[in-house]
C-alpha cells in the first residue's frame, strides 16, 4: 500500500487532534517487526489517528521507520516529532448483521393529555413502550396478555 497524501491543512488539523494522544504502540530496540506492524494496523482500524513511541536514539532510523510504517500501513504520516510519530488512516465502516429473528425493540412515545377545561395547556408525557404493550385510547399502556383458548379446541387440534 502506499501511503495517503494529505493537504498541508488536514496535516494541521490531524495534528491538532493528536495533541492530547498517548502513544498506543512502542518500538523498542528490535525495530519493525511484524508484531509491531499488526498492532498498529489494529490500532488505526480502531481510533484512526494514532501515535507511536520509538525507543531509538539514531534519527535516521526512525525517519525510516516513519516512511516505512506509514507507506506498508496505507497511513497518512502527520507528524515526526522527537520519538513521537503521528499516523491518520480514515476508520472503515463496520458490517452490520441483520437478525431475521429480530424483534421490535422499544420505542419512545409522546402522549399529549388535554386539561378538562380547556384553559390549561395539554400535558406531555414521554412513555417507552415495548414490544409487548400497546398503547391504550385513555394514554395508559397496556401489556398483550396470552390469548385464551377454550381447553376442547386444544384437545381436537
Amino acid at each position: 500500500m502506499t501511503a495517503i497524501q494529505l493537504t498541508p491543512a488536514q496535516r494541521k488539523e490531524k495534528r491538532a487532534e493528536a495533541h492530547h494522544l498517548d502513544p498506543v504502540v512502542m518500538i523498542g530496540n528490535d525495530g519493525l517487526t511484524p508484531a509491531i506492524r499488526k498492532e498498529a494496523d489494529a490500532a488505526l482500524n480502531a481510533h484512526g489517528l494514532i501515535k507511536v513511541r520509538v525507543f531509538s536514539d539514531d534519527r535516521t532510523s526512525r525517519e525510516s521507520m516513519f516512511a516505512t510504517l506509514a507507506d506498508e500501513l496505507g497511513a497518512a504520516p502527520i507528524q515526526h516529532i522527537g520519538k513521537l510519530l503521528v499516523f491518520w488512516r480514515p476508520i472503515p465502516p463496520k458490517e452490520r448483521v441483520e437478525r431475521e429473528d429480530r424483534k421490535p425493540g422499544p420505542r419512545v412515545v409522546k402522549i399529549l393529555k388535554f386539561s378538562k377545561s380547556g384553559n390549561h395547556r395539554a400535558q406531555v408525557k414521554k412513555v417507552t413502550v415495548l414490544g409487548n404493550m400497546r398503547l391504550a385510547a385513555g394514554g395508559e399502556l397496556k401489556r398483550a396478555k396470552k390469548r385464551v383458548s377454550s381447553v376442547k379446541k386444544s384437545q381436537k387440534a
